[in-house]
């Protein structure tokens, strides 16, 4: 948020802080949650750059639709070994996943 836009929200009564500040988040539960959403962020982006429906992603994975909307969308009963094992089976390498991991 900028910083006009800050003092804006705060000068009309508005708290202004952090998601991590606002549930109460240790750093570790923070870190975890933006690795996950970061994995999910990364495993739409290849299945679009390989022109695939989220249909198509669940029959390669062996699973549906819903499913794969889940794992997209940073959804909590989504583990991050799915995550993980998804995005290898689209052919991301080891050197990919350590880049995704060190963006956070």
């Amino acid at each position: 948020m900028n910083s006009e836009k800050r003092k804006k929200l705060q000068d009309s009564g508005w708290q202004v802080g952090s998601t991590q500040e606002f549930l109460g988040l240790s750093d570790s539960e923070s870190a975890y949650i933006e690795l996950k959403l970061s994995l999910g962020e990364n495993l739409k982006k290849i299945r679009l750059q390989k022109h695939l429906t989220q249909t198509e992603l669940a029959k390669l994975l062996r699973s549906n639709q819903s499913r794969i909307a889940k794992m997209e969308a940073g959804d909590p009963s989504v583990t991050i070994d799915l995550l993980i094992k998804s995005l290898l089976s689209l052919g991301s390498s080891r050197q990919d996943l350590a880049r995704i991991i060190s963006q956070n």
